[in-house]
């Protein structure tokens, strides 16, 4: 079978067929449609364009797009990612973050923003994707906030779980609390000292070097246009598709 553009591999798709509703072991439920609705998802992910303007092969838009919200709701984009790292490079733990612009449709509706992880920063209507990557620069943990959120406020949360022999952050994550966090996790705090500080902390700048890769990660997450810029106006939505976009730098 052919692959289209944006379209699952026939490796990918086993890899991610035994994680989705409608398996045989689910009782009253099919998916025999799975992979046809999966690659519908990724189009609009991949190519950032409005649920109806989904090419016919992939069916009715407004059926795909109930199906992907209800498939968010129920948590299934999350426990797909959940499920494929569980083979991760835990040797270093890596935070960074990533400020998107909100497209003004994301802003619509009613309640506006509240509560949905937008806020006002200097680029505007944002919101900040915070994330956790393993060694090898692939994501772990996603947690969304507003654009004017500071970086290390979810650093916490985002490492909560995680055991590492060193976390790997730039100068924003530079903070007393954060550093006696990681040491009490038996790690070490690679992350350079603020400017601001009047002793400054040494840090192993061999090892640091390696954080590009979260970078890198980002950079790749960029390519798939719904993650570049949030058109979606609930932030689970916006969160349901990073999470398949996460699940295919997995898949790779």
């Amino acid at each position: 079978m052919a692959v289209k553009r944006y379209e699952l591999s026939e490796a990918q798709w086993q890899q991610i067929a035994p994680l989705l509703p409608g398996k045989a072991s689910d009782p009253g439920r099919t998916g025999s449609d799975n992979r046809l609705f999966v690659n519908g998802c990724l189009w609009v992910l991949r190519s950032g364009a409005h649920w109806r303007d989904l090419p016919e092969r992939y069916g009715k838009w407004k059926t795909l797009h109930k199906r992907f919200t209800r498939w968010a709701k129920a948590g299934v984009w999350d426990e797909v990612f959940a499920s494929l790292i569980k083979d991760r490079d835990n040797k270093y733990l890596m935070l960074d973050t990533t400020l998107v612009r909100a497209h003004q449709q994301a802003a619509t509706g009613k309640g506006g923003p509240r509560n949905q992880a937008l806020g006002r920063s200097r680029g505007g209507l944002t919101t900040k994707i915070h994330m956790l990557a393993d060694g090898r620069g692939r994501p772990l943990r996603f947690i969304l906030t507003g654009g004017q959120v500071g970086d290390v406020l979810t650093a916490p949360a985002l490492l909560d779980g995680f055991k590492t022999e060193a976390v790997l952050a730039d100068k924003a994550y530079d903070s007393n609390a954060l550093r006696q966090l990681i040491s009490d996790g038996g790690a070490e705090a690679v992350i350079p000292s603020n400017r601001t500080r009047k002793m400054i902390i040494p840090h192993d700048a061999a090892i640091y070097r390696h954080r590009n890769r979260i970078e890198r990660c980002f950079n790749k997450l960029k390519h798939f246009r719904r993650f570049a810029t949030r058109y979606d106006r609930r932030a689970i939505h916006f969160l349901a598709f990073i999470h398949l976009a996460a699940a295919m730098i997995w898949m790779r």
